[in-house]
């Protein structure tokens, strides 16, 4: 299901206020807490995988926690996503109240990952770098990576490749071995072009 830039500004918002109410009151956010959504609101419960990502004022990394798995309605989803990034992210501390308008909001809805059905070697071949997600797993551990991320770094597919595997904190190379997994997914994007400020669509599957 495609979004219009409409619908993703309403997911950036919804993002937006779950973080404020975990960071400000230390708790869940309520549907009753939530922006409302006053059209056709279909798409806020098809299931599909999400993603929210925090980034501070000199657009460094300050979270990044979604679902991968379409488990949940997408609103839930995003909301689930957004206080993790906020208060469950491992790699940084809790966002502060002092932070909340220094934060950039950005959402990813992911398409359903799907196992990449071909020979190690001509895996690169198929990855779409900008377009495609990866998921990698297997020996007992999982790593992800959007879509976003192999544009900002420049990747190349195997690099892309490699990338993903560290994340799962396996060898860079483990993407050539048979007991390695590969999925990819596709995610549509939308992000606050500053600070509480108007969204953007950064990203569309292709």
């Amino acid at each position: 299901m495609s979004l219009s830039l409409e619908q993703g500004t309403y997911l950036v918002a919804v993002a937006r206020r779950a973080v404020e109410v975990a960071v400000l009151e230390g708790r869940n956010p309520r549907s009753e807490d939530l922006p409302a959504w006053m059209g056709d609101g279909v798409f806020l419960d098809a299931m599909r995988g999400a993603f929210v990502t925090l980034t501070d004022g000199r657009d460094e990394l300050r979270g990044c926690i979604g679902l991968p798995y379409p488990i949940k309605p997408l609103k839930e989803a995003v909301v689930h996503a957004a206080v993790g990034a906020a208060t469950h992210d491992p790699r940084f501390p809790r966002v502060g109240k002092g932070e909340l308008d220094f934060l950039k909001v950005e959402v990813s809805a992911l398409t359903s990952p799907e196992t990449m059905k071909c020979k190690p070697m001509e895996l690169p071949s198929r990855i779409r770098v900008g377009v495609d997600g990866l998921i990698v797993s297997g020996r007992g551990t999982s790593g992800l990576l959007l879509p976003q991320v192999g544009t900002e770094f420049g990747a190349a597919p195997d690099e892309f490749l490699s990338m993903t595997c560290q994340k799962a904190g396996l060898l860079p190379d483990s993407w050539l071995a048979p007991d390695v997994e590969v999925k990819r997914f596709q995610a549509e994007v939308f992000g606050e072009e500053r600070p509480k400020g108007a969204v953007a669509e950064l990203a569309a599957p292709r």
